[in-house]
């Protein structure tokens, strides 16, 4: 017989909290779809929030009084359609966007632009005038374009805080941590890899050099941990055939950002996480790189740190795609009627 009292707070290891139950409010925009589902699952599974409001264009009541059934304590209520969106973001201490369109065999991330460009430009739009100060969680792709779309509505609205919006990486952390665990022997709860950059291809860089514990491969391995790395994704949407990309890794991913979001929030300290923001590091104005979290978003930058000649490289290669990149999402906000 199952045990009450032997039964999981979370379900995974790594993002356990150590922290005490807080009642913060948090909204999944996007809760129907592949990732928003099974990400509001995990949220709903942990003691740091008190409400999860869950947000989508269709099908939001049933996900809603179905998780409202599961024995934790969060509150969840079910908001649908555009006239609902206020209520859903208000008063909010977390907003998490994994909406828009997913992708199919043969696109790109930036394939997804012009659709998702506009869904994350709505939703931020409500944030920024009836959530000023939640932390925004993007996890929509591209994430190198729809962070900076993000910013520019935020700015527009006179309430931008750069240290309170975050581009969710995290799934590439994961996958690293997993694929060299893998080829280690290790137990990948204990690898830790840094990637920096961006979301995207060749402007994901994990930076294997700074791994924790230390490991080293050949350069030819090096090169091909690099590559499966940068095109997990497309791994998983050609696995899928047709039928979605990357949603439970990625729902997974985007939880432990929001525990770990939470935690520090909550007064932990020491709470490290990569995250595609707003930037001094490097050339380019957005780039992902370990943060310090803490009780108002971003406290300290941690920066690149020392990189190889390998992933000096790819840090110089990776400039002109992530540069154009985040062009294209400010001028997209410019451009919006």
């Amino acid at each position: 017989m199952f045990s009450r009292v032997a039964r999981p707070v979370l379900g995974f290891g790594r993002s356990l909290s150590t922290t005490p139950p807080s009642n913060a409010r948090v909204a999944v925009l996007g809760a129907s779809g592949g990732i928003g589902q099974p990400l509001s699952l995990l949220l709903k599974n942990s003691p740091l929030m008190s409400h999860l409001a869950l947000y989508d264009i269709a099908h939001t009541p049933g996900v809603a009084a179905d998780l409202s059934h599961i024995e934790t304590r969060a509150k969840v209520t079910g908001h649908i359609g555009a006239e609902q969106l206020p209520e859903a973001v208000k008063g909010c201490d977390v907003v998490v966007i994994p909406a828009g369109v997913p992708r199919k065999p043969g696109m790109t991330r930036d394939d997804l632009f012009n659709t998702n460009a506009t869904i994350v430009a709505n939703l931020t739009e409500a944030c920024a005038r009836h959530s000023p100060t939640a932390m925004i969680c993007i996890i929509s792709n591209p994430v190198n374009s729809t962070i900076p779309i993000t910013s520019e509505v935020f700015k527009k609205h006179g309430v931008y805080n750069p240290n309170r919006i975050f581009g969710v990486t995290t799934l590439d952390i994961v996958r690293a941590n997993t694929f060299i665990a893998e080829l280690k022997g290790l137990d990948p709860a204990r690898v830790n890899v840094p990637v920096i950059g961006g979301h995207a291809g060749k402007t994901i860089i994990p930076v294997v050099s700074q791994c924790t514990p230390k490991v080293e491969f050949p350069q030819d391995q090096l090169e091909a941990l690099t590559g499966r790395i940068q095109e997990a994704g497309t791994e998983v949407v050609k696995a899928k055939a047709g039928a979605g990309s990357a949603t439970l890794s990625m729902a997974y991913a985007g939880a432990r950002f929001v525990f770990s979001l939470l935690d520090a929030m909550n007064g932990k300290e020491g709470v490290v996480e990569c995250s595609f923001v707003r930037s001094e590091e490097t050339e380019c104005p957005y780039f992902s790189t370990p943060l310090l979290l803490g009780k108002n978003g971003i406290e300290k930058n941690l920066g690149v740190g020392k990189l190889s000649a390998f992933e000096e490289k790819m840090v110089a290669e990776a400039m002109t795609e992530l540069k154009a990149s985040i062009k294209k999402g400010e001028e997209f906000v410019k451009n919006m009627k």
